[in-house]
Formats: C-alpha cells, structure tokens, sequence
C-alpha cells in the first residue's frame, strides 16, 4: 500500500518492512551488495558475522561473486535469494509500518551524522537517459548490460531491500533536518551498531498524514517549483538498482490495466533522499585499477591515445592527490610502490573522468588481458595495485555545481563519484512489498 502525497510530486509515502522485534540487527543489516567487488575477504568476514541469524545477507547477492560463478550457479543463488525473501515473510521476522517515511540518521568513522529520508519514488516520472527533463534523474552513464543480470534477481522477488541514495539540492535545508529534528525526541524504530566499521544507524517513523510529514510534502513541493527545469532527485548511489527497477516495472506495466497500473507496487522505488549539502556527506572520486596493464604498457598506450591532447606522464617523489587548476587536466597514477603524475594540457572531455573512461573503454576492448575495476578509496588502490596493475586516483567532485552539471550537461561519465567512502554506503535495513500478493507478518 502507498500514499499518494499530490500530483505534482513523483513521490509517495510506502508502507516500510522493519525487522521483527528481537531480531539482532547488528547481524541483520549488511553493506550493499555492491560494494567491496574485488575483495571477497570482506563478504567472508561478513558471513562468518552473521552466521545463521536472520540478516539481509540472505536476501541480496554479493556482486562479489558474479564473475566467478557460471550462469546456472547464478540461478541457483537468486533462487535461494528469493526462497529466503519468502521464508522470512512466512515466519514472520517483518514488521509492517503504516505508509509514512523514516528520518534516518548516519553516523560513521568519517562523519559524526548524516541525515536521510526513507520514501517512494514514481518510476514513471523517472529516466536515466541523458538529457531527460523527467524530475528523477541519473548522474550518470548507465550501462544496460548491467540492468539484465539484476532484473533477474528482482523479477521473481516479493519484497525489495534498497540501496538507492538520491540526492536533494536544498542548500536552505528546508526538508529533511527540520523533520529529523521534529522527530528525535521521539523512539526510534532502529538503533543500531553497523558490522564491519559501518557506524551507526538510527531512524525515526513519521506517518504519512502526521504534521511531519506535510511539513516534508510541502518543502519538496516548493523544492520542485523552485527548480528551473523540474529536476528535484538525482540518483547518486545505485544507479543501476534505479535503473533495474524501471526495467523491471516497465516489463510488470505491459500486462496490467490502467486502473493495475497506477496501484500496482512494482511502479515505486524505495529510496534513501539526502541533502547533497548536508555536511556528513561527502563526495569521493571512484578510482579505478586496471589489472593485467603495467607502467610501462600504459605509457605506451596512453602516449597513442592522447596524441593530440598534450599527455604527460612524470613521476612523483611521493602520494600527491592530483588538484583541478587550469584546463589541464590531472590524474595521479600508481602500481602501487611507484606514483606518477599524468597530467592532459588540451584534453577533448571537459572532466578528467571522461578523458581516462574513454581511453580505458579504447584500450580494454577486444582484450581479454585487461580488466577494470571500479575502487573506493586511495588504500584500497595501492592493496589492488602492483607490477602487472595500475591505479588511477581522480580529482575531487565539486558539490555545488553538480545540479547544474547535470541540468547542463546530462550526466557525469560513468562511475565518476561515489558518495562518501566504501564503508560509508548504504547497509541493509527497509523493505517493501514490490508484488500485489502479500503475506502476512507480524
């Protein structure tokens, strides 16, 4: 069940599983299933934590695994994913909130709080694709053969665990830390260490026609009408879930009648909404690591592509995060012992981000010897890095023009941000029902 807010706003306040009184939500809430790609040392710890107590470990699939496991062993284990999702239903481990939000708040080793709001989004008002003037948009490329694989897992499945984080821009906080405020005083309906160096994570209930929640109504509401061109959320976290569950909602929305369509479950998204100036929240560059290319390759390489753009590669007396000046564009590059300044004088992308995604797209194509991977955090570059792997370490992204950026431009290139650092990213905790049969629960 959903509760529609007004017509003018793609959003509507759900009804929220939480788990079931008595259950340890320590070992409960896990860190999105896409984090941590390249290390399955991380997933092993996080089974050994959980062991056999009631968690969302059994309800989501580790991205970990996907490239070693083959297309039936892949099938297996959506189809215990979604056993377990019906298992926890029938034995009752959710509680059912009435349709309302969540103010969560977020504390982490990185930032004392950072405050977020628990809602539903209209799928039908949202598109990735670049350009779009729909209020719900991407920041960034979105790579269909990503979308397939996941719709899989989500097709079959009764409830979603959401790991979207979209952003706001209300610089005049007007939407979510006055809620949060209203709303502290009161129990919250979690409250919780994170495994793993998550933090913690704590959130309030506020029911959808409860003052709180008019109050939220009307600041997204002027939000919407304030905005030149109607953009009030961009996906910042979880572009591809957004994206999966439209896929997935539009494959539901050709087999039902108008009147199925506008109830139907599937058309929302439940989401996490964060002020993108809230100060908790920080923007890290996504490095990347390309396994399989050496130093010297990469010179080699790099001094064909960039012909024409001024390309440079010095070497480094030590760790110098590259800083955006001039136009020159500046990309720190290492094998993990050695660094390397490569710097772009006349580059042909306006982000330095865009320069090295098309020259990595170029040089691993049609080559099975490289792979590249997607890393949060500059430590975790130098641990994936050595000999036959480089990193690349990527200027920072500007909070207070990405609005605009993306209004202007249409989206950032691929896996250019990340919000916050790898441990900073969502953890399990909400669901909500995505099908129209529903079970009962406590």
């Amino acid at each position: 069940m959903l509760f529609r807010l007004n017509s003018q706003l793609p959003v509507a306040a759900p009804e929220i599983l939480l788990p079931a009184t008595g259950i340890d939500l320590y070992r409960w809430s896990v860190i999105a299933c896409d984090q941590f790609t390249s290390e399955p040392e991380y997933w092993n710890e996080t089974e050994e934590i959980v062991g056999d107590a009631p968690s969302t470990l059994r309800m989501v699939l580790p991205e970990v695994f996907l490239e070693t496991l083959s297309e039936s062993e892949i099938g297996t284990k959506i189809d215990r994913v979604n056993a377990s999702i019906d298992e926890f239903l029938s034995r009752g481990l959710f509680r059912i909130l009435p349709p309302g939000f969540i103010l969560v708040d977020r504390k982490t080793a990185y930032a004392p709080s950072r405050k977020g709001l628990m809602l539903a989004l209209d799928l039908e008002r949202y598109d990735f694709t670049p350009g779009t003037r729909e209020p719900i948009r991407s920041t960034e490329g979105t790579v269909l053969s990503r979308i397939p694989p996941r719709v899989r897992i989500r097709e079959n499945a009764s409830i979603e665990l959401p790991h979207i984080m979209v952003l706001i821009d209300d610089p005049d906080r007007t939407v979510i830390e006055p809620a949060y405020d209203a709303l502290s005083g009161n129990s919250p309906v979690y409250d919780t260490e994170l495994m793993l160096d998550g933090g913690h994570l704590k959130g309030f209930y506020c029911e959808a026609d409860s003052p709180v929640a008019e109050a939220i109504v009307r600041a997204l509401t002027a939000l919407f009408e304030k905005s030149g061109d109607g953009f009030l959320f961009a996906a910042g976290d979880g572009n591809h879930s957004l994206a999966t569950a439209k896929a997935h909602w539009e494959n539901v929305r050709g087999k039902l009648s108008a009147e199925e369509k506008d109830l139907h479950p599937a058309r929302y998204a439940l989401v996490e909404a964060v002020n993108i100036h809230d100060e908790g929240l920080d923007f890290e560059p996504i490095y990347r690591v390309v396994f399989g290319l050496t130093l010297s390759a990469f010179r080699e390489k790099a001094t064909r592509y960039f012909n024409e753009n001024g390309f440079a590669l010095s070497p480094l007396s030590g760790a110098v995060s590259p800083d955006v000046g001039d136009w020159t564009q500046k990309i720190l590059v290492t094998n993990g012992s050695d660094d390397h300044l490569m710097t772009l004088s006349a580059p042909s992308h306006p982000l330095p981000v865009g320069s090295l995604q098309m020259f990595l797209d170029d040089v691993i194509a049609g080559d099975d010897s490289l792979r590249v991977d997607y890393i949060h955090g500059e430590d975790a570059v130098r641990k994936l890095t050595g000999p036959d792997s480089i990193g690349f370490i990527l200027p920072d992204v500007p909070k207070h023009s990405f609005f605009q950026t993306i209004s202007d431009a249409g989206v950032f290139p691929r896996k250019t941000f990340s919000m916050g650092h790898a441990r900073e990213k969502r953890y399990y905790m909400e669901a909500r029902m995505i099908t129209e049969f529903r079970k009962e629960s406590n």
